[in-house]
């Protein structure tokens, strides 16, 4: 042991890589330095046996007399250089310090506090806590801690701004567990706000609009004679043109097709992609509608495709299917009422499509569009879609689940691809002349 200092490690907990960056903002002066975070606070409170030992690693010096008084201070919540702290030091940290957190921040780290086993919480978990990222074992440590709980809900709370209400009403229609609902209720920014679900919906009624103009007709616009020669549809005899798999989402057969797509879009999109960010949610849609147009394209080799059902599709049954996952701890009002309402849309849209689709055509020998873009939706909506809800801030590279389905679909995927370029050859189908 003795007085040799240890030599640097080549790679470095989150906590030594903080403090090295912190050592070069010190040479403030004490009325310069800015008001520290709370969750900032609350890092360095928990991490100065770390801030200390890294100082010594960097620079290989002996110990300043800043240095030592850090590290007796350390002594008192990490004596070992463990990394890790009791949870009873832990909640004395708690006692003297946990004003300046949030109050459902405050319970989920007593819900950590009381849910670990071993009596030690460890450093990782508590960055994790701050950073809004939590692993899979800190959601158990925390779920196991809630039940222990007993504070206030979040629908009791009163005094709320509008806004506030919003955020509380958005979380309780789309999370199921009380300390999720809360945990975004208080990291909730809405910076960046829902923007792609909102940006999609004007598009597509754009190019309606503009299709309607076009075609004189906004009722009905698949029967026009013209409406096929439209460079965004997919259509089997263009598949070689990429771009139809995805730009069809933008061409719809009628007002009354648009309209139902874009409510169910608008009702359930928006508030899924302000709980689960727009990346998750544009990967569901994009997924459901890429699955819509391979579909049509393996099953109903004839038919063009046309509409965002795909899209749509996938969104409203991820959302559906988790609700049903989580009866019980959904706290959205009317759910079974709301749910039917929901099915019997779907199911009313879906019938329209299988009646147009066998519809006689007003461009012969060309059907009308097909109807199994909304099965491919609904496939992704409940394999990929309910992953993602059910995992609110969860790496999904953590769980099993999510690469099983994942490679369900990238298999299907491939096996579309190849399909499209050598099955219609093979199978010497009569597909309808280019429009």
């Amino acid at each position: 042991m003795g007085d040799k200092l240890p030599e640097p490690h080549a790679s470095s907990s989150p906590a030594v890589a903080a403090s090295s960056e912190a050592e070069e903002i010190e040479v403030l002066d004490s009325e310069d330095v800015l008001p520290m975070a709370a969750e900032d606070h609350w890092k360095a409170l928990f991490d100065q046996r770390a801030s200390c030992s890294s100082r010594q690693a960097l620079n290989g010096e002996e110990s300043s007399w800043e240095e030592a008084q850090v590290r007796k201070q350390a002594e008192m919540f990490d004596p070992d250089n463990t990394g890790y702290i009791s949870t009873e030091k832990f909640r004395s940290l708690l006692q003297r310090h946990g004003s300046e957190l949030d109050p459902h921040k405050l319970e989920v780290l007593l819900a950590l506090a009381d849910s670990n086993s071993e009596g030690r919480i460890c450093y990782q978990d508590f960055v994790n806590l701050m950073s809004n990222k939590r692993s899979n074992s800190f959601r158990q440590a925390i779920l196991q801690g809630n039940r222990r709980l007993c504070s206030k809900a979040l629908l009791e709370e009163t005094g709320l701004s509008l806004s506030q209400r919003l955020i509380r009403h958005v979380a309780y229609e789309t999370l199921p567990r009380e300390i999720d609902r809360k945990w975004y209720y208080d990291s909730y920014s809405c910076c960046p706000p829902p923007w792609f679900m909102i940006t999609i919906t004007i598009v597509e009624v754009a190019f309606f609009l503009y299709n309607g103009v076009v075609l004189d007709r906004f009722v009905l616009q698949v029967s026009h004679p013209l409406y096929l020669k439209n460079a965004l549809l997919y259509h089997p005899q263009l598949r070689a043109q990429a771009w139809r798999y995805l730009t069809y989402i933008f061409m719809h057969a009628g007002i009354e097709h648009l309209g139902l797509n874009v409510v169910l879009q608008l009702l359930v999109g928006v508030p899924l992609e302000m709980v689960h960010g727009a990346a998750r949610i544009s990967f569901v849609y994009v997924a459901g509608v890429v699955a819509g147009s391979l579909a049509v394209s393996v099953a109903d080799m004839t038919a063009p495709v046309v509409g965002s059902s795909g899209g749509v599709y996938a969104l409203v049954s991820a959302h559906l299917a988790n609700i049903v996952m989580n009866w019980s701890g959904m706290k959205c009002q009317f759910k079974l009422l709301r749910m039917a309402v929901a099915l019997i849309c779907m199911s009313f849209e879906f019938g329209r499509a299988v009646w147009l689709r066998f519809h006689p055509s007003a461009y012969p020998p060309c059907p009308h569009p097909s109807f199994m873009a909304h099965l491919g939706g609904v496939m992704v909506g409940i394999t990929l879609g309910v992953i993602i809800l059910r995992n609110y801030e969860q790496r999904l590279l953590d769980q099993t689940l999510w690469w099983i389905f994942l490679s369900i679909y990238v298999i299907f995927v491939l096996f579309a691809i190849f399909w499209n370029i050598f099955a219609y050859s093979l199978l010497d189908l009569k597909l309808p002349p280019p429009p």
